[in-house]
């Protein structure tokens, strides 16, 4: 293997660490809601969310991190300039993310200074990690930024994926440097930091998993590169278009004007269609020649990041974005059933389809299957459907009793988390969680063992 595939292995090592901490947090923050007083005061719900909300982020960007150093080598014929340094950069965005963890568990919160804005707790959910830890964030994506550009200069070529891959670069550094400012004004704060939660988390992210999954397509599909190549011009098209347009569905509340609201509503959804076009016209060619691939856990969940993108990040989002609607939806847990769908099939389904194409050339399996990958597959993904069901029950009554009937008063807002609607979701939603907690941990075991008995036997045989 290139040295860069296996820094890519250890990011993705780092991944599924982050991926069990963000469970941990869900699990309890799902208890919190139905035994109050658990772990109480030593583990508020505000500290497990957080935990669950911060690994979710970071997880998942190692998870695009060590994507991009496994393919880029084979997609430019050579070793990643400057792998050395992204490899310090690994241990140290390591040593960060665990003392930043430690902080928040121990310490947890600090005052209303500056001391604490760099020591402690930003106080921005999604950003909440201390200014060293943000300025480590930063430096690590410019390495990594600095590796990517650097190898396409040396290597004198440039592929259309590739030339994508750069342009999202650029935002990904820039607009996470909104994570820094601390404006006074509630409204024009607010206002920046979605420019960074969507255009951030949800647009430059978009057309890296873009990137990805155009990569990951021609080899476990053998697709031809004019198709993903084409689909990526349309995501890039989209993002830039609509992407901007469409975060106006957070500007709803803030004071903005009226216009934002017809504006916002409608082109929010469209992002995610070209991904799930891509697939669906790589699967369609790989059709007619008998969907041929030597890794069927990777296609799989390549498959279920697709049609989770889709119906997680539009349909759901499309739902509850219209301001008719979120005028009644806003802040529910009906906003949180979406983004447990939207971030599992936007993200997470395709790093785990990543991981497993990874370890199918990293230990050196001709075919990768063994039906153990299908356990977790099915517990992840049925525990992940029912969180979100759950929770959307539980936001339905929220916005009938406390928003419809009940007109946002305190009283309205009680007397909604007693409805036995709720109570029932947040039972519910604590049950599934557990089976996905069930799923992430046979996960781990499959990623551990699938194809080394495969590869032992190969090694044994002519002895």
């Amino acid at each position: 293997m290139y040295q860069s595939q296996r820094l890519a292995l250890k990011y993705f090592t780092a991944a599924i660490v982050g991926f069990g901490i963000m469970v941990i947090g869900g699990l309890i923050a799902a208890t919190d809601f139905v035994h109050p007083q658990f772990l109480f005061p030593h583990f508020t719900f505000n500290l497990a969310k957080i935990i669950h909300i911060d690994a979710l982020i970071l997880w998942l960007l190692m998870g695009f991190i060590g994507a991009i150093y496994w393919f880029l080598p084979g997609e430019l014929g050579r070793e990643t300039v400057g792998v050395k340094l992204g490899e310090v950069m690994f241990w140290i965005l390591c040593a960060a993310v665990a003392v930043v963890f430690l902080v928040f568990i121990f310490v947890q919160y600090g005052g209303s200074d500056e001391a604490a804005m760099w020591l402690v707790n930003q106080g921005r959910k999604y950003v909440e990690a201390p200014r060293w830890a943000a300025i480590g964030i930063v430096l690590v994506m410019l390495v990594f930024s600095y590796n990517i550009v650097a190898t396409v200069i040396k290597a004198r070529r440039i592929t259309g994926v590739i030339a994508v891959m750069m342009l999202g670069l650029v935002p990904l550094v820039v607009l996470y440097l909104d994570a820094f400012p601390a404006v006074a004004n509630m409204s024009e704060d607010l206002y920046w930091w979605w420019w960074l939660v969507h255009m951030w988390v949800e647009a430059t992210w978009e057309v890296l998993i873009g990137c990805i999954t155009a990569l990951a397509l021609m080899q476990l599909l053998n697709t031809p590169r004019r198709i993903v190549e084409i689909w990526l011009y349309v995501e890039v098209g989209l993002v830039l278009g609509t992407g901007i347009l469409g975060l106006g569905h957070h500007y709803f509340w803030i004071g903005t004007p009226k216009y934002w609201l017809a504006i916002g509503g409608l082109f929010s959804a469209f992002e995610p269609l070209p991904l799930l076009g891509m697939v669906i016209h790589a699967v369609y060619d790989a059709g007619t020649q008998h969907m041929k691939t030597t890794n069927q856990p990777s296609l799989y969940w390549l498959m279920a990041a697709a049609f989770g993108n889709f119906i997680g990040g539009g349909m759901w989002g499309f739902m509850m974005t219209l301001p008719q609607i979120n005028l009644y939806s806003h802040g529910t847990q009906w906003t949180v059933s979406h983004g447990h769908f939207a971030f599992w099939g936007a993200y997470a389904c395709s790093v785990i389809s990543i991981i497993y194409l990874a370890l199918q050339h990293a230990r050196g399996a001709a075919t990768f299957d063994g039906g153990g990958w299908k356990w977790p597959f099915a517990l992840l993904n049925v525990g992940l459907l029912g969180m979100v069901g759950s929770l959307l029950v539980a936001g339905m009554a929220q916005a009938f009793y406390e928003r419809a009937i009940g007109g946002s008063t305190l009283e309205a807002f009680i007397a909604g988390q007693s409805s036995s609607w709720f109570v029932e979701g947040m039972v519910a939603r604590l049950g599934f969680g557990l089976i996905f907690a069930t799923g992430y941990v046979w996960l781990v075991v499959d990623l551990l063992r699938v194809g080394r008995r495969k590869r032992a036997i190969a090694v044994l045989a002519p002895a």
